[in-house]
């Protein structure tokens, strides 16, 4: 209570003291002295008051008001005693009836404020009494009708109430800050209900004393009755209210959001409690967290630190956690009336305490679960390395950007240069500390130009690039972004350069996010190529050929059904025209798309796992061809081809030798050429199948001597038998001297070598003759035969050429006998 409303109060106790005083000051000189027998009537009547004050009934208005039953005792007074009488015995009355019963929180100002005012209230019904034409006497009995009685019980019933309501209500107000409307509505059906009680205890007492006045001894009693009745009343309905009020209160509490528990929970216990102020703090958070609320609302939430005083706290319970922790404390701020709670509201603080702790609980696991379940959400959509949006957030952002209108929308794609060297030097945990850097200058100069970078996988990244005014703006604008990688990246003490390849692509209509991510995966594999740092997609550069997609799912049918064959393209001796060996040349007898040379395929075979069984099909054909030359008489080798990847198989030789062994071949019947690769030579697994195979006798031959960086190397580290010199020099001979040149130290190469040497594109007589001139033994091309089936090479064979039985082009020593030296033995 303020120190306002505190003056007010004692104003209006000094007003109601005032004028009870005035009543008594009037009353006192008329009074003369009783008679024994009246003055036993004064005493029956003042027990009568003190009895009446005595049974009081509490009532919570915000604050404990006791109403009582002196208003019947009043009554009867007023119509038995004259005025002067009746005011000295309720006066008499009330000071006893104060004095003997002392309720809970009394003190003497209220005893004072509340005997003035029944002594207030009794001046009013005395004077109405009168007004309403009855004048009692000391002596006693009837002197006015019994109408004339009714009447003046009921005015001056009216008479007590209207005062004695008037004076509580605008005390309860000043005491509670609550309207004068909302105190009369507090309860005022008992009230009524009592009040018309007290009138009918009146009206019979009235009657009864009529009688014989001696009878006023009885209506103490009916009192007493009257105020038991009452108060088994107001117990079942404060019980009632309660705990309808407790059960609304915790039902409010039931939120999960950890703000609205807490707010509600003040409020709530402000009403619940009847208090002035309620707050709740939570002593498990840092800083610790306050919440109060009076009447009006939630007046403050924050650190407990910075709270501004409260009210004068009376009454508390700690908030215990599930393990018997301390959560926080819920205080409660009584009116200044009030001194402490009684059992049921202790009871009721507990329960409500209780309801609190597991609100703030639950919202608190609540709280953790939305955080838990938006932190999974993030993860989902973040590179766990990077912290950059990954491919699905990347896809997502597309598909909103895609469905704006505001501008040209780019992507590119980012690949770094030699990032493998990284990862193979230093090691995988400095690889990555150079793709966070990288993804953190990436994401900076994204960002300072409207862009967005994702992080797809690997060492590849994506930047999207929004709102562009017009197309020709975005690969200006990616490489403005890539230039954050120019300045070299610090790791493991020294400064590496970070290099990369970019490709970008544009949305178009009808171009959908995955098919933006092939054409910009398309452009910047042109740029690794092409050497150059970012490239942008041209519809008529896209090489990709959907078909090998299908291709690579049709293959284990294409294997198991025998639609890779066999051709055989002769090799012959360039002098003599005579055929010395066939090289085996695989196509795929498509059942949709034709005939399939190995480029459209061979690449989908070697990333398979089926490269075993088709390297053992072809094979098995090969000798098959071969078989059946000899079996007509004619002393061939044949050469096949060998995947790279088949020499990383350490059963490929017992493979080789077992279909040797089952066509009944000699191995060194077998040439298999070795594709001149940085693994021929350089590994060590191949090095053991290599050396087995020559160790079984099969020969080995370079295929395409001469295209490749370390000819001469690999030569001097593998053990081959034969160099096939590429078609491209052979082509260019007579027209250019550095190809001239290189087939003629190919071949002086291969004599010193003690190795054959075999002309690939052998296409004209000008050709042939130029590379027997220069020493080169044999060669193969459309010269001597295009690519055919065994059994049509072998009616080539039997027919011969000029008489001759197994050659396939005229001799060049006319009018000679020519030796072929097969297997020469070294020089």
């Amino acid at each position: 209570m303020s120190r306002g409303e505190t003056g007010q109060l004692r104003l209006l106790t000094g007003l109601v003291l005032l004028s009870a005083g005035g009543c008594l000051a009037w009353a006192v000189p008329r009074l003369s002295v009783p008679s024994p027998s009246e003055a036993f009537v004064l005493v029956i009547a003042a027990a009568l008051v003190v009895v009446g004050v005595g049974c009081s009934a509490p009532v919570r208005i915000r604050t404990q008001i006791r109403f009582n039953a002196a208003s019947s005792a009043v009554l009867v007074v007023a119509v038995v005693l004259p005025p002067q009488w009746a005011l000295v015995c309720v006066a008499a009355g009330v000071a006893v009836g104060r004095g003997v019963v002392r309720h809970r929180g009394g003190s003497l100002h209220k005893a004072l404020h509340n005997g003035g005012t029944v002594v207030l209230a009794a001046a009013a019904a005395t004077g109405a009494v009168s007004a309403a034409g009855v004048h009692p006497t000391l002596a006693g009995g009837a002197v006015a009708p019994w109408t004339t009685y009714l009447l003046a019980l009921l005015v001056g019933a009216v008479a007590f109430v209207v005062v004695e309501e008037a004076v509580i209500a605008t005390t309860v107000a000043l005491v509670t800050g609550r309207s004068m409307q909302q105190v009369l509505r507090t309860d005022a059906d008992i009230r009524l209900a009592l009040n018309l009680a007290c009138l009918a205890i009146a009206v019979a007492a009235t009657a009864l004393v009529m009688l014989d006045l001696r009878l006023l001894v009885a209506i103490p009693l009916a009192q007493l009755v009257l105020y038991l009745v009452y108060m088994h009343r107001l117990h079942l309905r404060a019980e009632r209210s309660t705990w309808e009020q407790l059960a609304a209160a915790t039902d409010a509490l039931n939120g999960v959001d950890l703000t609205g528990v807490l707010h509600t929970a003040a409020r709530g216990a402000v009403g619940l409690f009847n208090a002035r102020q309620a707050q709740v703090e939570l002593w498990d958070v840092e800083p610790c967290r306050l919440v109060r609320a009076d009447a009006d609302g939630v007046v403050y939430d924050g650190p407990s630190g910075a709270a501004p005083p409260p009210a004068p706290l009376t009454a508390s319970r700690f908030l215990g956690g599930r393990d018997g922790s301390a959560v926080g404390v819920l205080r409660l701020a009584l009116p200044a009336t009030t001194v402490g709670l009684d059992g049921r509201e202790e009871s009721t603080l507990r329960a409500y305490g209780a309801s609190l702790t597991t609100a703030i609980l639950n919202a608190r696991a609540y709280a953790e679960l939305i955080a838990e379940r938006d932190q999974h959400a993030r993860d989902a959509r973040r590179d766990p390395l990077t912290g950059l949006a990954n491919r699905r957030a990347l896809l997502d952002r597309l598909a909103e950007a895609r469905e704006s209108t505001g501008g040209t929308l780019a992507l590119a794609l980012v690949d770094l240069n030699r990032f493998k060297e990284v990862n193979d030097t230093l090691g995988h945990a400095f690889g990555d500390k150079l793709l966070v850097e990288v993804g953190e200058r990436l994401g900076a100069a994204a960002t300072d130009n409207g862009a967005v970078v994702a992080r797809l996988g690997g060492d590849e990244f994506a930047i999207l690039l929004e709102h562009l005014p017009a197309p020709a703006t975005a690969i200006h604008r990616a490489r403005r972004i890539l230039d954050c990688l120019r300045e070299p990246v610090a790791l493991a003490g020294m400064q590496v350069t970070v290099q990369a390849s970019a490709g970008i692509a544009l949305a178009g209509p009808g171009v959908s996010a995955g098919e933006l991510l092939r054409r910009a995966d398309v452009a910047m594999y042109q740029a690794k190529r092409a050497g150059v740092a970012i490239v942008d997609y041209q519809h008529g550069r896209d090489t990709a050929d959907h078909r090998q997609l299908s291709l690579g799912g049709e293959l284990a049918r294409a294997v198991a059904g025998g639609e890779f064959t066999v051709r055989f393209q002769p090799i012959v001796e360039l002098g003599s025209g005579e055929a010395i060996a066939a090289e085996a040349l695989t196509r795929w007898h498509h059942p949709r798309h034709g005939v399939l040379l190995p480029k459209q395929w061979l690449p989908i075979v070697e990333r398979s796992d089926l490269l075993g069984a088709f390297t053992a099909g072809v094979l098995r054909q090969a000798l098959a061809g071969l078989r059946e030359w000899r079996a007509a008489g004619f002393d061939l080798a044949v050469a096949l081809n060998v995947s790279p990847h088949s020499l990383l198989d350490p059963a490929f030789p017992a493979m080789v030798l077992e279909e040797l062994g089952a066509q009944r071949l000699d191995p060194g019947s077998l040439v298999l050429e070795l594709a001149e690769t940085a693994s021929v030579g350089q590994l060590q697994a191949v090095d053991r199948v290599l050396n087995s195979l020559r160790a079984a006798g099969v020969r080995l031959a370079l295929d395409d001597f001469g295209t490749g960086h370390s000819s001469l190397s690999v030569v001097s580290e593998v053990p081959v038998h034969e160099l096939k010199i590429d078609r491209t020099f052979v082509a260019a001979m007579r027209t250019s001297a550095q190809a001239a040149a290189a087939v003629r130290s190919t071949v002086e190469l291969g004599r010193s070598l003690g190795l054959t040497v075999v002309a690939e594109g052998v296409e004209t007589a000008d050709q042939r003759q130029a590379l027997w001139e220069v020493g080169c033994t044999a060669g193969q091309g459309h010269l001597f035969g295009r690519p055919v089936d065994a059994a049509e090479l072998l009616d080539a064979l039997r027919a011969g050429v000029d008489g001759v039985r197994g050659a396939l082009a005229a001799s060049l020593h006319r009018g000679a006998t020519v030796i072929a030296l097969r297997h020469r033995p070294p020089a």
